[in-house]
């Protein structure tokens, strides 16, 4: 029989052999954030389509071209988040957050849904971990996020991966540049693209983050932001820039960092990776101190990042990164009879709310069967019970990997012995594991 359907293209399955890389990039994205202050928040997986036109902005290539949007059987529009921060923005403003202390700071993990081609670690469906912290307008605070980003790409081993940081201003200082662009553009109006030529007038900035090659050389030549700054503006970037040297943080200046979203304002980053050519951009944020006026809130400075998950873990695997060992049965209780089938269920269920990685029988497997499978998934230890074992209340521990066995009793010191044992294993992998980071 024919699969009924096969998963959308654009789209991910992550299995079982792979998904604890995944868990431990993510727990260790989530832990190292907690350290900065940053607390967990989660958001829809879609929201009101207004929130996105207004927020990444109606001239973006998300807006015009890549948004999953549909009339839902109300009528009303709806869009799956093409990114994370607007519904976020949208959670602190209908919660009310941005009356407690701040600046608040948020963590999230995310998917995310664009309609564009499929191309290295970025599908229709994709995943990001991010931040933002909102109402804070000091440039310390863009050190700081850009420096939690750097602590996660390192404790994750990430290496050859380079920080870009621009100004792009504000909207006083901005309308300058602007005119400076439209002016540069219009004498070459006619080689852009149809896209470009309807965000000359609009937003000429956007026309800086076109993906055509004819529209990328010809922005090639154009005015940088840098040279049009405020002195307000200058001075914030002057500042980010010195902290970021004080903390010993690489950085180099690309001024063709606009980023692909309308409300950055002042400072935008980027980290690019040197594992997986064109599509290098492991990170990026920035500041976006309109937004939240955009959406309605009060006047409220705020800052984040985003780091797509799909393009770290390829990034991960070119680099040969190291990543925790993959877990395996502990135990394996193998049974033969009813009454000791019933036994090992209810050692393996103590074990389990214990912590240990169990596993029995659930399929009426022989004996043989048992321990051949005990083989395959990997477990460190079987332990056979039977009606003698159940009579002398002892029974034998193997080691699978050497074939060693040790003599255990069926009483509460079974469950200390194999506690303990699975307490060295743990704390001998995490050993392991920070040593090879270490190199």
């Amino acid at each position: 029989m024919a699969l009924i359907t096969k998963a959308i293209r654009g789209t991910q399955d992550v299995l079982p052999a792979e998904s604890y890389k995944w868990q431990h990039v993510e727990q260790t994205a989530l832990a190292i954030a907690r350290d900065y202050g940053f607390r967990e928040m989660r958001a829809p997986v879609f929201e009101h389509t207004e929130l996105f036109q207004r927020s990444v902005g109606e001239t973006t290539d998300v807006v015009q071209k890549e948004m999953y949007t549909f009339n839902d059987k109300g009528g009303r529009s709806i869009t799956l988040r093409p990114e994370g921060t607007a519904g976020m923005a949208r959670v602190l403003l209908e919660h009310g957050l941005q009356n407690e202390p701040l600046p608040v700071k948020v963590s999230y993990i995310t998917s995310c849904y664009r309609y564009e081609k499929p191309q290295a670690g970025r599908l229709r469906e994709f995943h990001q971990f991010g931040v933002e912290c909102f109402g804070a307008a000091a440039p310390q605070a863009d050190a700081e996020v850009i420096a939690l980003a750097r602590t996660i790409l390192n404790e994750l081993g990430v290496t050859g991966v380079a920080l870009h940081i621009n100004s792009i201003g504000c909207p006083e200082c901005r309308a300058k540049y602007h005119a400076a662009l439209k002016a540069y553009f219009e004498g070459r109006k006619d080689d852009l693209c149809e896209t470009c030529r309807g965000r000359l007038d609009r937003n000429p900035m956007r026309i800086l983050d076109c993906k055509s090659p004819v529209c990328s050389e010809i922005a090639a030549g154009a005015p940088v932001m840098l040279d049009y700054l405020c002195d307000d503006c200058r001075a914030h970037f002057d500042t980010v820039k010195a902290c970021l040297s004080e903390a010993e943080i690489e950085y180099e200046i690309d001024t063709r960092i606009v980023r692909g979203l309308d409300y950055y304002t002042r400072t935008v980053f980027e980290f690019v990776s040197d594992a997986l050519g064109a599509q290098s951009t492991v990170c990026g944020g920035g500041r976006y101190d309109g937004l939240i006026d955009e959406l309605g809130g009060p006047h409220l400075p705020s800052l984040g990042f985003g780091m797509g998950l799909e393009r770290l873990m390829l990034i991960l695997e070119a680099k040969g990164a190291q990543f925790p060992t993959p877990p395996r049965c502990e135990v394996y209780l193998v049974s033969m009879g009813d009454k000791a089938a019933q036994r090992c269920f209810a050692i393996a269920t103590r074990l389990r709310d214990g912590g240990v990685s169990v596993e029995c029988d659930t399929v009426g497997r022989s004996l043989k069967a048992q321990m051949k499978y005990a083989d395959k998934i990997g477990a460190r230890y079987t332990i056979v019970v039977g009606d003698n074992e159940l009579e002398s209340g002892l029974a034998q521990l193997k080691n699978m990997e050497t074939g060693e066995t040790d003599e255990i009793a069926l009483d509460d010191s079974l469950y200390t012995t194999l506690y303990t044992k699975s307490l060295d294993r743990q704390l001998a992998d995490m050993t392991d594991l920070f040593g090879a980071v270490a190199e």
